[in-house]
């Protein structure tokens, strides 16, 4: 059965397979009672407030709701009175298994911000095909389907995301971690990540999703994007007109 992935803002995606469900990076960008509305799971990179808000997860810990993360993220969940019991701290190499989920997880540490900012530990996720690398450049450990891909960030050059994305080179690109950008950055971002990267650009606004086939099964043609009815829709045209109002990347326009 296939995996549905929707987007629920900044870098919160939701997985779904088999009524199973698993969250990676709800944070305070996200609209997180949505993302977490009957999860089995939830997978945090790192401790940065965008990617987890450990006030709103502890108290699902207690209701059965389980976190992994790094060791900070899981110091930080049981400072805010998470259940012990819910907690697992996770590290490069690891492989989980989460109901219908393989997890493979993968890196160390955060990109550098600035070298007198010290860096934290970062882990990406490789979750059936799905990858999710945080705030990081990690390779993946394994064959993508989708990539999650970093537009906006004050680490992050669209150069390097660029680079990052053919390294990965997969079948289909969602860009991710975009809250910090204004529309027409967005549009700038996404016109340079579409035109560069290979594979399909697939935009998602908050509330949408998409199929993403099971590992080992080819995809012939990219899912159409289903919107959750709850959430106003964003014009496409809307953000078309702004892509055709900003400058090329080549400088011609």
């Amino acid at each position: 059965m296939s995996l549905r992935l929707t987007r629920w803002g900044h870098s919160c995606v939701r997985l779904e397979r088999d009524g199973h469900v698993v969250v990676i990076d709800p944070g305070a960008f996200s609209d997180t009672a949505r993302a977490l509305g009957g999860a089995d799971e939830v997978l945090v990179t790192h401790v940065h407030p965008d990617h987890v808000d450990p006030a709103a997860l502890a108290p699902l810990t207690r209701s059965g709701l389980r976190v992994l993360g790094p060791p900070a993220v899981v110091d930080a969940l049981r400072e805010a009175g998470a259940d012990e019991a819910a907690l697992q701290a996770v590290q490069d190499g690891d492989t989980l298994r989460l109901g219908p989920f393989t997890v493979h997880v993968a890196g160390a540490e955060h990109e550098v911000i600035h070298p007198d900012v010290p860096r934290i530990a970062n882990v990406a996720y490789l979750v059936d095909g799905v990858y999710h690398p945080g705030d990081s450049f990690t390779p993946a450990p394994g064959p993508v389907e989708v990539l999650l891909l970093p537009v906006g960030a004050p680490w992050l050059a669209l150069r390097d995301a660029v680079d990052f994305g053919r390294r990965v080179g997969a079948p289909r690109v969602v860009p991710v971690h975009d809250a910090v950008l204004s529309e027409a950055g967005l549009a700038v971002a996404q016109r340079l990540v579409g035109s560069l990267v290979p594979g399909e650009l697939v935009p998602l606004a908050t509330g949408e999703g998409i199929d993403v086939p099971a590992p080992g099964v080819p995809s012939h043609e990219v899912p159409e994007l289903e919107v959750d009815e709850t959430v106003p829709p964003r014009p496409e045209e809307e953000i078309a007109d702004v892509a055709r109002a900003v400058p090329d990347p080549d400088g011609h326009g």
